[in-house]
C-alpha cells in the first residue's frame, strides 16, 4: 500500500508555470506506475500524465503535450509534475496516482493523494 500527498498548487496567470510534487510513503514506491489527473469544476476527473516504474516511459494528454513534463524521483518517493504555459483551460484540482499496473487504464489507478488546487487566471 502506498500513501499520496500532492503539494505544489496555488495560483499563477496565464503563461506561467508551477511545479507539483507528490510524496510517497512506503518502500515500494519504485514498483508502482504513476499518474497526474485532474478534475475542473463541473467536469469528470481526466488523465493528465504517466510515467513507468522507472520513469523511463511516458505519456501525456494531447491537451498538456509539449506544455507538462512528469519525472519521478525513486530515491526520494516522489513524483513531478512540471507545468508550463498555463492557460486557464488548466484550472482543476491536480491528483497524483499510483497502480501495480504496467499498462493501466485511468480506472486501474487504486491509489489517490487528496488533491492540490491550481488556478491559472487569464
Amino acid at each position: 500500500q502506498v500513501q499520496l500527498v500532492e503539494s505544489g498548487g496555488g495560483w499563477v496567470q496565464a503563461g506561467g508555470s508551477l511545479r507539483l510534487s507528490c510524496a510517497a510513503s512506503g518502500r515500494t514506491f519504485s514498483s508502482y506506475t504513476m499518474g497526474w489527473f485532474r478534475q475542473a469544476p463541473g467536469k469528470e476527473r481526466e488523465f493528465v500524465a504517466g510515467t513507468s516504474w522507472s520513469g523511463g516511459t511516458t505519456y501525456y494528454a494531447d491537451s498538456v503535450k509539449g506544455r507538462f513534463t512528469i519525472s519521478r524521483d525513486n530515491a526520494k518517493n516522489t513524483l513531478y509534475l512540471q507545468m508550463n504555459s498555463l492557460n486557464p483551460e488548466d484550472t482543476a484540482v491536480y491528483y497524483c496516482a499510483a497502480t501495480r499496473s504496467t499498462a493501466p487504464r485511468s480506472y486501474d489507478y487504486n491509489y489517490w493523494g487528496q488533491g492540490t488546487q491550481v488556478t491559472v487566471s487569464s
